[in-house]
Parts: C-alpha cells; sequence; structure tokens
C-alpha cells in the first residue's frame, strides 16, 4: 500500500475537482475557452454586461454549470456513501449500493415514467423509493432488536431480488415504443437532462448526507473494527450504525434519483483513497470525496464530447472501473484493505 502523507500532495487531491469543473465547462461540441467561461459567470453574478454573446453566456450558465455542479456532488456522494459501507461492513466489494437504494431508485423511476408524464415526478419517486428500500433492508436485518452485518447484507439481497423483480414487471407492462425507452435509457444512467431544478432539490440530501458522514467519519474508524470492539471502547454500535447508514442512504438516494443508477463510482474510488492515504476515514472520507467527484466530471466529459450522441454514464463508468478494478486487484494484491 502507498501512504503518501505530503500536504502538497493532499493539496492538489483537493484543488483537482476544481480544476475538472473549469475544464468541464470548457470543453464540448461547443468549445468555451476559460477567460469566457469566467467572463460569463461573472455577468450572470454581477448583471453587467461582459461582452459575452447569448449563445455562450446560456451555454455556460444554463447548461454546463449545473450539469458540471450535479457531477460533483453525485461523484462525492457515491464515493463518500461507498467509503462509508466499506468501513462499517468490512467488506471491500461493497459499494453505495449493497443495501438496495439503487434497486428501489430504479423501480421508482420506473414506475414515475410508467404514471405519469411530469418529468418532475421522476426524481422524486426515485428518492423516494430508494430510501424506502434501505428502509426495508434495515429492518429485514433486524434480527431480536439488532442488525448485524451479515443481517444487514442478507436484506439488501433480498429487497435488491425483490425491487429487480418489480422493475421487470414494470417493464414488461410499459409501452414498449414510448415508455420501454425511457426506462432503459434512464437505468444506463445520465445527466443530459440535468436542469436547475433538478440541482436544487437533489443537493439538499446529498450535501446533508456528506456532512453527516464527514462528522461521523471518526466513528466509523471504530465501528469498523467490528461491533464487539466498538461497544468495548464506548460506542452505542446500533445507534451510530443506524446514523452512518442513513447519512449514507441520502447521499445516495439522492444522486441516484438525479443521475439514474450509476455503477462502480461507490466501489472503485473508495479502494484509490486507500492506496493513497491508509484506511483512517478521517484523511479517506473528504479524499475519496475528492477523487469521485474528479472521476464522474471526467466520465461526464468523455460521454458527452466522444461521439455525436451521448453515451449513457453508467456504461462508461463501468468500461473505466472495472478494468481499473482488476488492476487494482493486481497492484495491490488485495493489501489495500
Amino acid at each position: 500500500m502507498i501512504k503518501l502523507k505530503s500536504r502538497m500532495f493532499l493539496a492538489v487531491v483537493f484543488i483537482c475537482p476544481f480544476i475538472f469543473f473549469v475544464a468541464s465547462i470548457c470543453i464540448g461540441r461547443y468549445p468555451v475557452s476559460v477567460a469566457l467561461v469566467f467572463k460569463a459567470i461573472w455577468q450572470a453574478m454581477s448583471k453587467k454586461n461582459m461582452g459575452v454573446s447569448s449563445d455562450i453566456f446560456t451555454i455556460v450558465n444554463a447548461i454546463r454549470i449545473p450539469r458540471a455542479f450535479l457531477c460533483v456532488l453525485v461523484g462525492a456522494s457515491l464515493s463518500a456513501s461507498g467509503t462509508a459501507f466499506q468501513g462499517i461492513f468490512r467488506n471491500p466489494l461493497v459499494s453505495s449500493g449493497v443495501l438496495g437504494v439503487s434497486s428501489g431508485a430504479g423501480f421508482g423511476a420506473a414506475l414515475a415514467i410508467l404514471l405519469f408524464s411530469n418529468t418532475f415526478m421522476t426524481p422524486l419517486f426515485a428518492f423516494v423509493f430508494g430510501v424506502a428500500a434501505v428502509l426495508f433492508s434495515f429492518f429485514a436485518g433486524r434480527i431480536n432488536n439488532v442488525s448485524t452485518t451479515i443481517t444487514l447484507v442478507l436484506g439488501g439481497v433480498i429487497v435488491q431480488s425483490i425491487f429487480s423483480a418489480l422493475l421487470s414487471l414494470t417493464k414488461y407492462v410499459a409501452d414498449p415504443t414510448n415508455q420501454l425507452p425511457t426506462i432503459t435509457f434512464w437505468l444506463m444512467g445520465s445527466l443530459a437532462s440535468t436542469r436547475t431544478s433538478d440541482l436544487v432539490l437533489s443537493g439538499i440530501p446529498m450535501v446533508a448526507g456528506m456532512a453527516g458522514l464527514l462528522m461521523l467519519r471518526f466513528r466509523l474508524n471504530v465501528l469498523s473494527m467490528g461491533d464487539k470492539e466498538a461497544a468495548t471502547l464506548g460506542i452505542h454500535v446500533q445507534a451510530n450504525k443506524f446514523a452512518v447508514i442513513a447519512f449514507a442512504t441520502l447521499a445516495t438516494a439522492g444522486a441516484v434519483s438525479v443521475s439514474g443508477v450509476v455503477g462502480w463510482v461507490g466501489l472503485v474510488i473508495p479502494h484509490i483513497g486507500r492506496m493513497l492515504v491508509g484506511n483512517d476515514n478521517r484523511k479517506l472520507m473528504p479524499i475519496s470525496m475528492a477523487l469521485g467527484a474528479c472521476f464522474v466530471l471526467l466520465v461526464d466529459t468523455i460521454c458527452r464530447t466522444i461521439t455525436g450522441s451521448e453515451i449513457p454514464l453508467g456504461i462508461v463508468t463501468a468500461l473505466i472501473g472495472g478494468p481499473f478494478f482488476v488492476y487494482l486487484l493486481k497492484k495491490t494484491k488485495g493489501g489495500n484493505w
């Protein structure tokens, strides 16, 4: 395992999301220079005419900036929740969707597409059913009023199976010419239809979830030792475990509700963070959030520029994340966890 403690290195890691953020605004089918980007932003903030054309002003402020902000929030949220779940379950193969939030959100979005023509209902239903899936997993895994690690995972497997079946049923009864393609595209993950309202509505649970995980990152260190050890050190295991799961669920459900099902981010990024700073969640949590934001910004830029039509986000994250995870296994020989 490679541990880098240089403050300069950590500063570079935390500056990278800002660099990727600006680059994602500049890059696209209609390239915009850095100077014009900042002029357009200043024109929107100051209401002064900075000589920016209406086309560039709209592209920067109405399209690319909200999308870039969502990329940052989605990447950071999925990475933070993946880090939290890997710590609390002490399992390197756990991701942000281990308790069924992705399956629940997928069914909720498909149900909204099936029942409503209003696009506002899709992220709302996805968020509600994502949270509901985790609640079902949590209570399904409670035995004698205690939720152990293995029963929580089993509860998540059960809930994922149920919601996957419900999703298949929804796709089966959907209109194959209109509704079914919409459901399929949503499940692939994309930020193509990003709106400012999405940023506001989904940003609240994502920011709240990440803030909670940052506050609990020291307790996460204790919980990762095991339930008995954590109780011996004076930690209320069930209460803290519930709090970590609740905040991670908020972050993940908020992300999935607006981006669709985006895999591998919550699985791969925490491992990259461990290679850099080790297993201490006090450092690992913020580092994973910064790396996740950079990763989703990079992938989203690739998705919307590499071909004439936009590639779904989930496809590219899987194509990059899968081989890279194999590389991590070979590189670390399973030793970074």
